[in-house]
C-alpha cells in the first residue's frame, strides 16, 4: 500500500503549525483528504491577489506592487514558515485568493493556509502510488493548482485531474486523463480557459504519445483533445493536423514507443484572439536516428502551437528545433506582450526554450520576428530568419560518431523555471544555465517499457575520472540571471551564480527582481541593473518561483523552498559546489518580519564501504547498467544531488539487502521499485560492485567526507 499521512497532528509535528495559535481538530473525507478544521477564518479581502499561475493571463510574473521596493527591501524579514511533511523537490507557484494561500508539494499534495498567519486550514493527499515514481523523469514534483469560483484544479503524478472545494479541500470530481497502461505523469499546473480546464502530461522518455486535453470545470467531462504527434498511420488520424504532421516523420515505427511530444508545462491564453498557446516537448526516444531514421521535421515536437480553445483545433505552429534529437523541449515558459519591432507595434509571444535561442513570434500568425542565443550554443550557428530554421553544426546529430562537448545539453539553456517580463524595464529575466553534454547513439537500442529510452549512450555523457578532463568539463557548467532585451535581441546585464538549476523569477514595480538559488538563498536584486540588495538563508536550494500579494495594506513575498527536480537528481558532481540538501518549506516574508528558521547542525557523508570484490570487468558492466537504469535518480557517478540518498554512503545493512532493494523493491514506498523484470541477479551485483568502487574512490579522495544530505528515502 502507498504511504499515507493519517493524522493532521503528524503534519503539525513537522513544525508546520509554528505560526498558528490553536491546535486544529481533524476529520477525514473520501479519497485521502484530510480536513483540518479551524476556529479562524479569513475575513478581509486581499488588496492584491495572485490568482493565476503566471499572475496574469499573459504569464508575465510582473507585479504592480511597490510597497516593498529597492529603497526599503533591506527591512524585509521572515513572517512565517511551514515545513512540508516530505523531502522531495518543490516547484509550485503558490496562488493567493481571498486571504488563503494554496500550494502543492511533493507527491501532488495540496495545502491551504491563512495567507496572513500561516495557519494550516486544510491538507489533501491524493495518495499517488509511490511505485509510480519509476515513471517520473524529474522528481515527485508538482507546479501548482488553478483556481476558479471557489474551486481548485490540479494534476497528479499518476495522471489524474482533480477538482477540490477551495474552502475545505473536499473532492468535487476526479478524472484519469491518461492511459494507465503507459508511463504518463503530470507535474505541470493546469490552465483555465473559459468553462474549461486544460492539462497536458509528461513521460516522453518512458514511451508515450503527447497530447493536451480540456475538461469541463463543472463535472470533468472531456471536451476535446489535441495530439501533438501522429499515431500509427494505419489506424488513421484524429485531425487534419495529425495527417499533416505524419508527413514529416520519415521511416521507423515511432508509434510503438509513442513518439513523445508531451505538453508537460507551459501554456498561455490570449482572450482577445481566443488562442491557447502550448509548448511541446522532445521526441521519444531523443535520438531521431532511432525514432525517425529517414529524417523529417517530426511535427509537432519542440514547437509552440496555437490552438482554438473552443474545440482544440490547430491554428498555427512554429518549430524551434526541427527533427529534435537532443531533448530540446519547447515546453518552457511562454510570455505574451506587445513590443515595438522595427517601428511597428506587434502582439508577440516570447520563449527561451532549451535549445539556447530566445524567440519572439507574432502571436497572431506565428511569424518569427527574432531568434538570438541567450545561452552558450554550439549545436547551431544561428537561426536563419528567411526559413526560420536553425543552421546546425555538422557534428551535432552524432551520426556515426560522438557529438563532442555540446551546449546546451538536455538540461537546457533554460529549463522549466519561469521567467519574468518587466514592462517598466523592458527586460525578460531568464534563469540561464550552461550544462554541456556529449551525445552518441546507444548501440543495440531496445525499447524498455516504463523505463528511460533516450537512444543515447550515457557512458559518453558521464563525467570522466581523469581529473584534468573532469575539471575542464565542470568549468563549463554555469548558471546566471540574464536580463534579456527582447527588442534588441541581446542581454543588457547578467548576474553569475555558483552553478546551474536556480529558481524561477518574480519582478515588481518596486524595481525589484526576486529569485531563489541552488546555494540556498532567496535574493532580491535591482530590476534595472541586477544589484544584489537583500538575501535570506533558506537552508535549502530553491527552484520554485516567488510570488507577491498584499492583504490589509501589507505586501508579502512567498516562495516554496525545497531542492529537487531533474538536475538535482542526475547532476552529481556538477552540483557539489552549490546546492544544499532538501528541506521542504513554504516561506513568507513582510517588512519588519522577525521570525527565524531553526538552527541546523551540519552532518557529514560517511563512506564506510564493504571490501571491493568486483573485477574490473564487473565494475565496468555495473557502470554501464547504472548509467542505463540508476543515474536519472541517483546521480552521475553515484554522487547524490541532495534529494535522494547518496548510494556511496550505503551502510552494511543496506548492502546486505541490495538484491531485495534493487530486484525486489524493498523500498517501493519511497519510489524505489524492483527491477527484476529488467535485471538479473548477476547484473544487480555488478551495479553493486560499481557503487562500492565509487564509495572507495570517494573515501580515498575526501578522507573526512563532505556535508551530509537529508532525505526521506
Amino acid at each position: 500500500m502507498p504511504r499515507r499521512i493519517t493524522s493532521a497532528l503528524i503534519l503539525a509535528s513537522t513544525l508546520g503549525l509554528n505560526a498558528c495559535n490553536e491546535s486544529p481538530g481533524t476529520s477525514e473525507s473520501p479519497a485521502g483528504t484530510i480536513i483540518v478544521s479551524s476556529t479562524r477564518t479569513a475575513t478581509a479581502s486581499p488588496d492584491v491577489e495572485w490568482a493565476l499561475h503566471g499572475l496574469n493571463g499573459a504569464e508575465t510574473r510582473f507585479s504592480p506592487l511597490t510597497d516593498i521596493n529597492n529603497d526599503n527591501v533591506e527591512r524585509l524579514g521572515l513572517d512565517w514558515y511551514f515545513d512540508y511533511p516530505t523531502h522531495r523537490g518543490l516547484e509550485a507557484t503558490p496562488l493567493v485568493v481571498d486571504g488563503v494561500i494554496y500550494t502543492t508539494g511533493a507527491w501532488s499534495m495540496v495545502f491551504a493556509h491563512d495567507a496572513r498567519s500561516g495557519e494550516l486550514l486544510w491538507f489533501y493527499d491524493p495518495e499517488v502510488p509511490r511505485e509510480w515514481a519509476v515513471h517520473l523523469c524529474c522528481d515527485a514534483v508538482n507546479r501548482g493548482v488553478a483556481y476558479r469560483d471557489d474551486k481548485l484544479f490540479f494534476g497528479t503524478l499518476d495522471g489524474r485531474l482533480i477538482a477540490l472545494e477551495a474552502s475545505n479541500g473536499s473532492v468535487l470530481w476526479s478524472k484519469q486523463t491518461t492511459d494507465k497502461s503507459r508511463p504518463y505523469s503530470i507535474t505541470g499546473a493546469p490552465r483555465i480557459v473559459g468553462d474549461k480546464v486544460v492539462i497536458g502530461n509528461g513521460g516522453s522518455e518512458f514511451g508515450v504519445r503527447g497530447f493536451v486535453s480540456a475538461y469541463s470545470l463543472a463535472d470533468g467531462e472531456q471536451m476535446w483533445r489535441f495530439y501533438t504527434v501522429p499515431g500509427n498511420p494505419e489506424e488513421g488520424f484524429e485531425s487534419p493536423a495529425m495527417a499533416r504532421a505524419a508527413k514529416t516523420w520519415d521511416g521507423g515505427e515511432w508509434w510503438e514507443i509513442g513518439g513523445g511530444g508531451t505538453v508537460w508545462d507551459s501554456m498561455a491564453y490570449d482572450p482577445e484572439l481566443n488562442l491557447l498557446y502550448i509548448g511541446v516537448g522532445n521526441g521519444a526516444p531523443w535520438n531521431q536516428q532511432i525514432r525517425s531514421p529517414d529524417g523529417g521535421d517530426n511535427l509537432f515536437l519542440s514547437s509552440i502551437v496555437a490552438l482554438n480553445p473552443d474545440d482544440g483545433s490547430y491554428v498555427w505552429h512554429y518549430q524551434t528545433t526541427p527533427g529534435e534529437s537532443w531533448d530540446y523541449t519547447a515546453t518552457q515558459h511562454l510570455i505574451l506582450t506587445e513590443l515595438d519591432i522595427a517601428g511597428q507595434q506587434r502582439k508577440v509571444i516570447m520563449q527561451a526554450p532549451k535549445n539556447g535561442f530566445f524567440y519572439v513570434l507574432d502571436r497572431v500568425t506565428g511569424e518569427l520576428l527574432s531568434a538570438e542565443p541567450y545561452a552558450a550554443v554550439t549545436w547551431a550557428s544561428h537561426v536563419d530568419m528567411e526559413t526560420g530554421r536553425p543552421v546546425e553544426k555538422p557534428a551535432a546529430r552524432y551520426k556515426g560518431a560522438m557529438s563532442g562537448l555540446q551546449l546546451p545539453g538536455p538540461i537546457g539553456g533554460h529549463n522549466w523555471h519561469p521567467m519574468s517580463y518587466n514592462p517598466n524595464t523592458g527586460l525578460v529575466y531568464i534563469p540561464k544555465q550552461d550544462v554541456p553534454w556529449v551525445f552518441a547513439t546507444e548501440a543495440d537500442f531496445r525499447y524498455r517499457k516504463g523505463y528511460w529510452n533516450t537512444g543515447t549512450d550515457n557512458r559518453v555523457a558521464s563525467l570522466p575520472d581523469d581529473p584534468a578532463i573532469r575539471d575542464a568539463v565542470l568549468g563549463a557548467v554555469k548558471g546566471s540571471i540574464v536580463a534579456w532585451d527582447p527588442v534588441a535581441g541581446a542581454p543588457r546585464w547578467e548576474v553569475e551564480h555558483a552553478g546551474p538549476w536556480n529558481g524561477g523569477m518574480l519582478s515588481t514595480a518596486g524595481n525589484l527582481l526576486f529569485q531563489g538559488n541552488a546555494e540556498g538563498e532567496l535574493v532580491a536584486y535591482g530590476a534595472e541593473d541586477g544589484e544584489r540588495l537583500w538575501a535570506f538563508d533558506a537552508q535549502t536550494g530553491i527552484v520554485a518561483p516567488p510570488v507577491t500579494y498584499r492583504i490589509d495594506g501589507e505586501q508579502y513575498i512567498a516562495v516554496v523552498a525545497g531542492w529537487g527536480g531533474a538536475l538535482a537528481l542526475v547532476g552529481g558532481e556538477a552540483l557539489t559546489a552549490g546546492p544544499k540538501p532538501n528541506r521542504s518549506r513554504l516561506l513568507v516574508f513582510r517588512m519588519g518580519g522577525d521570525k527565524s528558521l531553526p538552527k541546523i547542525a551540519p552532518e557529514r557523508l560517511v563512506f564506510d564501504p564493504p571490501v571491493l570484490e568486483g573485477s574490473p570487468d564487473q565494475i565496468e558492466d555495473g557502470k554501464r547498467l547504472y548509467l542505463t537504469y540508476c543515474v536519472f535518480c541517483h546521480g552521475d557517478a553515484a554522487v547524490g544531488g541532495g534529494v535522494i540518498p547518496d548510494l556511496r554512503t550505503l551502510n552494511t545493512e543496506g548492502h546486505q539487502q541490495w538484491d531485495g532493494i534493487v530486484l525486489g523493491g524493498l523500498h517501493w514506498q519511497n519510489g524505489m521499485v524492483g527491477f527484476a523484470d529488467e535485471l538479473s541477479g548477476e547484473q544487480s551485483r555488478n551495479i553493486q560492485h560499481y557503487v562500492i568502487e565509487r564509495a572507495h574512490r570517494a573515501l580515498a579522495q575526501t578522507g573526512q567526507g563532505a556535508e551530509q544530505h537529508d532525505s526521506d528515502e
